[in-house]
Formats: C-alpha cells, structure tokens, sequence
C-alpha cells in the first residue's frame, strides 16, 4: 500500500485507542472488529517488539492478533515461527473516482446521508454489523457519509464512506441476502463514487474478503485493481 492508501485505511475505521509500541501501532476497539484489535506495522521492527505487542494485548485482555500485509513476508514468517495462524485473507482493491461517476444512477436506487437511517442499521444489524462497529462509523473523522440502496421498491443496501488524504475508504457494505445479484452494489459503489468526488477524494477503495469471489468478481468487472492485501495472524488461547 502507498502511504496515502494506508492513512486512509486506518483513518476512516478508526480504533478507539491506539499506543505505539517499536515498529508497530496497536489498536484497540472495545469490539468494532478485527481491524481495531489489531497490531499493524508501521516503521522497522524487533522481534522484542512483538513480545511487547503480545504483553499489551494481554493487558487489554484482547487476543494477540497482527494484521500483516501480503508482502511483510518477514513479519507473516516470524509470527508463523511464534505459533501465529493466519486467517481472513483479504484484498485491498482502488480505482480512481472518475472511472465511477460517468453513468447516470437510476431514480430512487442509491442515495449518500448522515446520520445513516434506522433502517440501514437494521440492514448492518442483519449482517452482522452492530453496535460496536456502529461505534466505529462515528468515530471517523468528516467528511463521511453512509450510503442507502434501494432495489424492487425496497431500501436493501447500506455502506459506510470516509475520506482521508483525498482517498476515500468504502467498509461495511451489505445488501440483504434476498435482494443481492441484482446489480445493487455496483450503484451503491457509483454513488460512493460521486459524492467522494464532490468531497476531493480522487480515490476510492475498499476491502474485501478473497473469500468472496462474487465481490471480487463484481468489483474487477466495475475497474477497481487490487492495490495490496492482508491477513490476520491470531496467537490461538492457551
């Protein structure tokens, strides 16, 4: 990840607290997900270092998690040494705004606000988004805005949108199961577009599971290119 890239990605869903300890940054959520309960690196690091993380973590009583980008391979090996397993490979795809806002949106199809409405809540609710990462989305700094999608005369769709550094980070995006495969979230991601363009970020960028391989799929298809990636490496309980 480019230095803008990686300020937006920390920025835009934002730990509660974050300390630093040698070449890392530990976060800590209370909840919010994995994200905000991990350790990331952000300058040389020592194997002490990792030790000191490990301590922290533990103080916190939080798992021993580090989040670790696809090409420290150094740090995914030593953690491995350590009894580290990995999980939740995922993908950190961009694309540049303008790519995005060229096409008309369809009427009532997707709309940005803030504060998000009741009934995104209960779609992130359904996802399993609540309360905690709800937590998240306020702490972020402006500009943000959460978008609403709508397919077949319902409200089915609802993403968060942050801006730092001129990038714009799209997370928790989710469309209710009954109503996905209907092209909702490429519009979804349009109006992301559009208004991160109005707010002068010429970025925008998300997320995603490498798991999800209708995501990817639809993503890749819109022009978004993978920029980097990332997997959690999680000390298993004694």
């Amino acid at each position: 990840m480019d230095p803008a890239l990686a300020a937006a990605f920390h920025a835009t869903w934002p730990a509660e607290s974050v300390r630093e300890v040698g070449g890392f940054h530990v976060a800590h959520g209370h909840g919010g997900g994995d994200r905000v309960n991990s350790a990331y690196v952000v300058g040389g690091w020592r194997d002490a270092d990792i030790a000191g993380v490990i301590g922290l973590q533990r103080d916190w009583q939080q798992p021993s998690r580090f989040l670790v980008l696809d090409e420290d391979e150094p740090l995914a090996a030593t953690l491995t040494a350590l009894g580290f397993q990995p999980a939740r490979a995922t993908a950190i795809l961009q694309i540049e705004t303008a790519r995005l806002t060229g096409l008309e949106i369809p009427p009532v199809t997707a709309f940005d606000l803030w504060p998000a409405l009741a009934i995104q809540k209960d779609i992130w609710q359904a996802g399993g988004i609540g309360a905690d990462r709800l937590a998240v989305m306020e702490r972020a700094a402006r500009p943000r805005t959460s978008i609403l999608g709508r397919v077949d005369d319902r409200a089915a769709g609802a993403a968060f949108v942050a801006i730092h550094g001129g990038v714009a980070m799209v997370h928790a995006v989710e469309v209710q199961a009954e109503l996905r495969r209907k092209g909702l979230a490429g519009w979804m991601m349009r109006r992301a577009a559009l208004w991160a363009a109005e707010n002068g970020a010429s970025r925008l960028a998300l997320a995603v599971l490498r798991s999800n391989k209708p995501a990817l799929s639809l993503y890749q298809t819109m022009g978004f290119a993978e920029a980097s990636g990332y997997r959690y490496f999680t000390q298993p309980s004694a």
